[in-house]
């Protein structure tokens, strides 16, 4: 109440396109152009029969009221009760013959593996036989060159200076070689294998957007299947499956070849000498392997830990309108500062942990060296092998450790590898419960929809709210080419109907029947093409207004284009804007008011010419004006179709050939808008509510 009073103790201004909702204020300004048309109070406006007036008339002081008596909630809470008690005890009722019950346990494919990944890059075998052989003439190459540095060396222990300049010649055309060779190898690799990698990610990401768009509506209900984890698949993960196939397997292989190589020629040249570092060899590796990891730990777990403030800086930059407006910077930076401690606190440990780690490093590596070239001295004051050979074993197998240290730092990466392909070919190997193919669309293609539909006895709760039912024994019969408005308190299964119609989902019970065949049975892509939705907050994509209009029909051309926009009243709008039809819309049509918005989709679904059309509150969100100008173009599409109209407010409803309320999950009344008034039941009721 103190808030409240507060509140009113202070200036504050009201943005309304409900009028009732500032009928009592002191003030009321109507904007018109950019400037006040008139100010005043609602009397004196109403009186003064200016554009408030007309617009208070226009819109008939509409506020929809979603309330019910208490004995009529109690009933239908009663009655569903009962229902769900009687359900659970009784034994489950026979779906439809030859329809499938789709809540079926769904059982996850096994985990795929290397080979079937590869299968996937079968079409470029050349490039990957060209990549391996690459590959592997790469990976010889530092073992080669590691031999050829301890050759050089040793020929400064020549004595007679002719013969030690034939072989430094002789070894400087060998690196030139190398160098050359190194060069071809390595672009043949990285090219042929970045081309496989690149057709892969392509090939993934499009069977998997096309396998996604195949999922029903109920699949992208659940949290784990949400817009941000499905964009993720399409990019983050097939690129890790492009590194696991095109990087991974490069490295592999070239440090494959290099051990296999170095180890051999260490053998040949000092056995004795390449046993003992071999042996050392394991000590020289943990090092690399273990300064790489920790160091990556390191930087990932601070990122982790960055994680609070980051989202605090991203939510006070992305709200800084509402920060600065309410004066709260200080606040902001003191959050910002508090999440700053802990992050700092964990940084010190891991500091310590990565200066002993690196540290420990080296040092272990030097003390092996200093036993190899230990054991090498012995060996050569011995006799047993030369100096020079003590030095070509040396380089020779401390690169090869280099190599396998790096192999073995790539783990962490093969396994996000290994987690992509799994969470990819979960996708694929998902079967949709929606089939994509009918005898019906083979037998007869040019077969059309009349748009009769009928609810038969449905019952249908949300897979990821079972036990919340929403419609019980529904039943419902259009005749093809008619109009039906659905009206009732919220939550009462109205939109559902919509959902149902399109067969987002699948009813648990009865069916759902177009033209007499029920839905389930029907090629869901080729039915969807005979209907059309209108919902209440439109999807636009960013694209000119052309493209959006086109979607409905992406072969439509431009006088039907024209066309449908002149029959949704957009035509007129769409000409005075600066680019025309080729207007960029923005991000989900940041650039196009509502109404704007409303009259797109309204026109991108005259262009489909549908049999069945389905307004969800096409106009709830709209002032009146807006409102008038939209019922205008939706009265003009619905007739001579089936129509669907899901509406809060009963003005839009008046001329629908039948109303439908619903309640408890049925339709507890249905008749034409004079008849239903004259019943005075809950229509009626809900009708004085309005008034």
């Amino acid at each position: 109440m103190h808030l409240i009073k507060h509140l009113w103790e202070e200036q504050h201004w009201v943005v309304a396109h409900k009028l009732s909702t500032v009928k009592n204020a002191d003030q009321i300004a109507v904007v018109d152009g950019g400037s006040i048309a008139e100010i005043g109070t609602h009397d004196e406006l109403i009186n003064k029969g200016g554009p408030y007036s007309r617009l208070v008339k226009l819109q008939k002081m509409v506020s929809y009221i979603d309330q019910e008596t208490d004995q009529f909630r109690a009933s239908s809470a009663a009655r569903t009760s009962a229902s769900r008690l009687s359900m659970s005890r009784a034994s489950p009722m026979p779906l439809t013959p030859g329809v499938s019950k789709e809540t079926e346990s769904y059982v996850s494919p096994p985990a795929p593996s290397f080979s079937r990944l590869l299968a996937m890059n079968a079409p470029e075998w050349k490039q990957a036989l060209i990549g391996s052989i690459s590959a592997l003439v790469y990976g010889s190459l530092q073992p080669i060159y590691a031999l050829t540095i301890g050759g050089m060396i040793a020929a400064f222990f020549v004595q007679d200076h002719n013969e030690m300049n034939a072989i430094i010649s002789r070894y400087a055309l060998i690196f030139c070689s190398l160098s050359l060779v190194s060069i071809a190898v390595n672009l043949l690799q990285h090219y042929n294998f970045a081309y496989m990698g690149e057709h892969l990610v392509r090939r993934i990401r499009v069977q998997v957007l096309e396998k996604i768009l195949t999922f029903e509506a109920a699949w992208f209900d659940e949290d784990t299947n949400s817009s941000g984890s499905l964009c993720s698949r399409l990019s983050d993960e097939s690129s890790l499956v492009k590194t696991l196939v095109a990087d991974r397997i490069s490295l592999l292989l070239q440090t494959a070849c290099g051990i296999v190589i170095a180890v051999t020629m260490g053998l040949i040249v000092a056995w004795k000498l390449a046993l003992v570092m071999i042996a050392v060899q394991p000590c020289t590796m943990i090092c690399y392997y273990a300064k790489k990891i920790v160091l990556s730990n390191v930087s990932r777990d601070l990122a982790k830990a960055q994680y609070e403030s980051t989202q605090i800086a991203i939510e006070a930059v992305y709200n800084h309108r509402m920060v600065t407006s309410f004066g709260c910077s200080s606040k902001i930076l003191q959050l910002f500062e508090h999440t700053q401690e802990e992050p700092l606190r964990k940084a010190r440990k891991k500091s310590w942990v990565a200066g002993i780690t690196t540290g420990l490093s080296p040092c272990l590596t030097f003390l092996s060296w200093a036993l190899d070239f230990w054991y090498g001295g012995k060996l050569a004051q011995s006799g047993e092998i030369s100096a020079g050979d003590v030095f070509k074993t040396f380089f020779v197998l401390v690169s090869t450790g280099k190599l396998i240290a790096d192999a073995g730092s790539m783990t962490s990466d093969l396994a996000k590898g290994s987690n992509a392909v799994a969470s990819v070919f979960e996708v694929l190997d998902r079967k949709s419960i929606s089939p994509q193919n009918s005898q019906m669309e083979k037998d007869n293609p040019k077969s059309k929809i009349q748009g009769r539909i009928e609810f038969k006895k449905v019952d249908f709760a949300y897979p990821t709210r079972p036990q919340c039912l929403i419609l019980q024994d529904f039943s419902l019969d259009v005749k093809a080419g008619t109009s039906i408005g659905l009206v009732g308190r919220s939550g009462c299964g109205k939109s559902t109907i919509i959902g149902l119609i399109q067969r987002f989902y699948d009813v648990d019970r009865g069916a759902v029947r177009i033209d007499g065949m029920d839905v389930r049975e029907m090629n869901v892509l080729w039915y969807r093409g005979f209907t059309a939705l209108v919902s209440q907050e439109p999807a636009m994509f960013s694209g000119s207004v052309r493209d959006n209009i086109a979607f409905g029909k992406p072969e439509a051309d431009e006088e039907e284009i024209v066309e449908a926009a002149k029959a949704a009243n957009a035509h007129e709008f769409i000409s005075s804007l600066k680019d025309g039809y080729d207007t960029d819309c923005g991000e989900h049509g940041i650039q196009l008011s509502g109404g704007q918005k409303q009259r797109i989709a309204i026109a991108r679904a005259i262009i489909r010419n549908p049999a069945i059309l389905l307004l969800d509150e096409a106009t709830s969100a709209l002032d009146a004006q807006s409102e008038q100008v939209v019922q205008e173009a939706l009265d003009r599409i619905m007739t001579g179709r089936t129509t669907i109209v899901v509406a809060h407010r009963l003005n839009t409803i008046k001329n629908a050939d039948s109303i439908a309320f619903l309640g408890e999950g049925k339709v507890i009344e249905r008749g034409t808008y004079p008849q239903l008034m004259n019943k005075k039941g809950a229509f009626f009721n809900l009708a004085t509510l309005q008034k």
